[in-house]
């Protein structure tokens, strides 16, 4: 530390020799440890100051004469020197951005924009002059092009006029002058007057939007050759890693992103206008990407439709035009009937018309809104699809009730139809790839519109996937289809129950015994309620859909089973004849009715299967096995009492339901 101060006191002691008037003994009194490190840091800010404003004067000096090199080398036609005295001096604008001499700055950019404006001219009127002669561009795909006579030196003027504007472009790093991108040093800025010719002369343009826009994906198809053939060929040996297809394509859209914005809103107040340039929009978009190849990552015209105004508009029409749908749908001729009822192999579902219609809606909504670019603005159209499924429901809701006096109608099962066919899709949808996106995207921006008031749980459930954006409709749907058939089979049961009442009160103990028959047959009291369950299953097989069918069926036999033991069994006493009847009417011609639609039917009633096998027994096992029974009852031992009733093949059936069963046997003891 003293040789370091040492040090500095005799630099700055030697400085003071060297000028006159500064070693006076009043200074060197002065001149302390703190007063030293002052003057150093003083004389260190001097020299700054000096070393800067000598650069600065050589600055001043380098603009005029770069410039005046600029000047001359355009006179004597030396464009590629002009354009290196552009880099010249954009190589100083490098070196004065740091600097805060703002006037000098201003007057070197200044300086830059006036000359790279004055060759970008120049090269843009001998551009547009080759371009001429080669006549391009094609405004029609069938103009006849007929190669002029010196093609091969067009082709090479075309070459070095591309190669000087690519070079003038990327000559320096700033856009302060820049008003145009590389695709705008291609054709596609003489399409501006054309797009503007190509419209009909009444002002009326914008009723027709798809005048123009084929328009320019004509001018894309019929420039691609030459584009790839002429042009891309300098990119390459510019080393321009880019497209010149495509940025073609690029400088097309541009413009005519300017005239749809236009369009667009003057539009805002007509439903119908509007409707109709999205519509020729969204088929713009799919043309561009898809025909033409045009990268994603690039805007296309679809965010023009996502500025709030445009977005709010487009999801009101979308909305009004849905309802007006609906109500034209559920209204129409054959709205409750299926369009397939005539080809077994198509009517699964048998879904009617104005579900598949509404289906069909909901679907092209989701192709339009599929392409934005934004989760946000696809999450607003989920909710609008949300909303029409609901209010959907409603509609079947209110109808259901006005045909529940007669659930077997085909109007009710058409409407049992419709919600499980909507349940059914929706469950698929539920498993889509782009719905399981947007349930993502819902997640991670917090959609209330579309999560609603969710629990932690649920939330949880659709961030594992194993939940749906669907599920809260699927809730509601599956409760309405549930509903209905518990009507129908309400319905179905009640008059079943009807016609079997003869049956229930079958003298069951008068029935002779089998080997005093000849024959047996179905007993003529059952022959009602066997045909009635017949003829409503095939009534059920045609209207519902298969998977409905099953549902309907299952528990139409379910029902039953708890009908016949309830009512036929537990209320009568039977002889060994009448459990022979009873078995013969329940084996041979009740459980074939739905073996028709499953290979073994009396699984579905088992109570009656079960019943059955108990009060067929003979004499002797039915009064071992009530001992038996009775014995495990009072040592309270249940695996005991279900070891014999399992080899008689009795599952369902609890040890108190076989004895209540075994005390009903006329031919026991004490009966």
């Amino acid at each position: 530390m003293a040789d370091f101060k040492k040090t500095k006191m005799e630099t700055l002691l030697a400085f003071f020799v060297l000028s006159d008037g500064f070693c006076s003994a009043p200074f060197l009194l002065w001149l302390n440890e703190t007063n030293l490190n002052r003057l150093i840091f003083m004389l260190q800010e001097c020299c700054t100051l000096c070393s800067g404003s000598v650069q600065l004067s050589k600055l001043r000096l380098l603009c005029p004469v770069r410039s005046a090199a600029v000047q001359q080398s355009l006179m004597i036609n030396s464009v590629w020197d002009a354009i290196k005295g552009v880099e010249s001096m954009a190589a100083l604008d490098c070196r004065l951005n740091s600097s805060q001499c703002s006037h000098l700055r201003h007057f070197l950019r200044k300086t830059l924009c006036f000359w790279h404006n004055i060759i970008k001219d120049r090269l843009s009127s001998d551009f547009e002059k080759v371009l001429t002669q080669l006549q391009w561009p094609i405004i029609t795909p069938s103009q006849p092009v007929t190669p002029p006579a010196n093609s091969l030196d067009l082709g090479g003027q075309l070459e070095g006029l591309l190669l000087q504007l690519l070079a003038l472009q990327t000559s320096y790093p700033f856009v302060l002058c820049r008003s145009r991108n590389i695709s705008y040093l291609l054709p596609s800025e003489r399409s501006r007057p054309l797009i503007c010719s190509s419209v009909p002369k009444d002002g009326l343009s914008c009723l027709q939007p798809e005048w123009y826009l084929t328009q320019v994906l004509k001018w894309m198809e019929s420039s691609s050759a030459f584009m790839e053939e002429k042009i891309q060929p300098v990119f390459d040996r510019a080393g321009k890693t880019i497209s010149a297809k495509v940025e073609l394509c690029r400088g097309l859209v541009h413009l005519v992103q300017e005239k749809v914005a236009s369009d667009a809103a003057r539009m805002l107040y007509d439903d119908g206008l509007f409707c109709h340039l999205v519509e020729e929009v969204l088929q713009f978009e799919k043309d561009l990407r898809g025909r033409h190849s045009y990268p994603a990552p690039l805007p296309g015209l679809l965010h023009i439709l996502l500025e709030d105004a445009f977005l709010q508009k487009w999801l009101a029409v979308e909305r009004k035009m849905a309802v007006e749908k609906m109500d034209a749908m559920l209204s129409a001729e054959g709205a409750w009937t299926s369009q397939y009822k005539d080809i077994s192999d198509m009517d699964e579902l048998k879904a009617p018309e104005c579900a598949e219609t509404f289906m069909t809606l909901l679907q092209v909504i989701t192709e339009r809104y599929r392409a934005l670019s934004s989760p946000s603005a696809q999450l607003r159209f989920f909710g609008l699809q949300k909303e029409l499924v609901d209010d959907f429901r409603i509609r079947l809701t209110q109808v259901m009730k006005e045909e529940s006096r007669c659930p077997l109608g085909l109007r009710y099962c058409a409407i049992l139809n419709a919600v499980n066919y909507i349940s059914t899709i929706l469950r698929d949808w539920g498993d889509n790839v782009f719905f399981l996106q947007l349930q993502q995207a819902a997640i991670s921006l917090g959609e209330q519109e579309v999560l609603g008031s969710l629990e932690m749980t649920e939330v949880g459930r659709l961030t594992s996937l194993e939940g749906s954006l669907f599920d809260g409709l699927l809730s509601l749907l599956d409760r309405l289809k549930g509903d209905m058939l518990g009507r129908l089979l309400h319905f179905l049961m009640r008059e079943t129950s009807e016609k079997a009442q003869p049956y229930c009160q079958e003298r069951w103990l008068s029935i002779p015994a089998p080997q005093d028959q000849s024959t047996m047959s179905l007993s003529s009291s059952a022959c009602p309620m066997m045909l009635c369950v017949r003829d409503r299953l095939l009534n059920l097989h045609q209207v519902l859909s298969l998977s409905l069918f099953q549902l309907a069926w299952q528990g139409l036999a379910e029902k039953l089973d708890a009908f016949i033991y309830q009512e036929v069994i537990l209320a009568n006493h039977f002889s060994d004849g009448g459990a022979a009847q009873l078995q013969f009417d329940m084996t041979r011609n009740l459980f074939p009715l739905f073996g028709h639609y499953c290979r073994r039917p009396e699984n579905f009633f088992k109570h009656v299967k079960e019943a059955c096998i108990i009060l067929c027994l003979r004499v002797g096992p039915a009064i071992l096995l009530k001992e038996h029974l009775k014995q495990a009852g009072q040592e309270e031992n249940a695996g005991s009492a279900e070891s014999p009733l399992r080899e008689f093949g009795v599952f369902c059936l609890s040890p108190s339901d076989v004895s209540i069963l075994l005390n009903l046997k006329a031919s026991l003891p004490g009966m």
